[in-house]
């Protein structure tokens, strides 16, 4: 596995970037040779959030965990992710599915009077899958919703996890 470390507003120390190397060494049985982990470390006076996420053959998962400690951010966002993994493991050997690549671009234009502000836009691929695919990608993601393509019908379809637990599928109308 490919492992980049980042620091924002912060410059990471040696110690660090080897037990991040030696954590997750332990994923590799989780992933193929081609993976790649990026770990970003963020500094906030006295907070700092790890945001940790591994991409193989199109497939994403990330965790994001914040602590006093960077290491203890870093292993808590380690958990989270083995956690995940091992709990969807059946269904991640048996999916077939490629989800979607990630782009990120800002907007820095000044906003006007009475109008939105986007902050952000991101621009993926919309592959088809089923409501079960995507549920399971939006779960690894960590994520509330998550937006795809129906295998069946071509249509664009979003899950959503619901506060009691459960999920819902929000379906257009034609």
């Amino acid at each position: 596995m490919k492992i980049t470390c980042t620091g924002r507003k912060v410059n990471l120390k040696e110690a660090f970037q080897q037990r991040v190397e030696t954590k997750l060494a332990k994923l590799d049985k989780f992933f193929s040779s081609e993976a790649q982990a990026q770990v970003t470390v963020t500094v906030e006076k006295d907070w700092q959030t790890v945001e940790l996420t591994v991409r193989d053959r199109g497939f994403v998962s990330r965790a994001e965990k914040s602590a006093d400690r960077m290491e203890d951010a870093f292993d808590a966002a380690v958990d989270l992710l083995t956690r995940r993994i091992v709990k969807n493991r059946k269904k991640l050997e048996n999916r077939v599915y490629q989800p979607a690549v990630e782009a990120f671009a800002q907007e820095e234009e000044e906003p006007e009077e009475n109008e939105y502000h986007v902050i952000r836009e991101k621009h993926f691929s919309v592959k088809p899958c089923t409501v079960d695919e995507a549920i399971l990608e939006m779960n690894m993601l960590g994520h509330a919703f998550f937006l795809f393509r129906d295998g069946d019908t071509g249509e664009v379809q979003v899950v959503y996890r619901r506060k009691d637990g459960t999920y819902g599928l929000l379906v257009p109308e034609r």
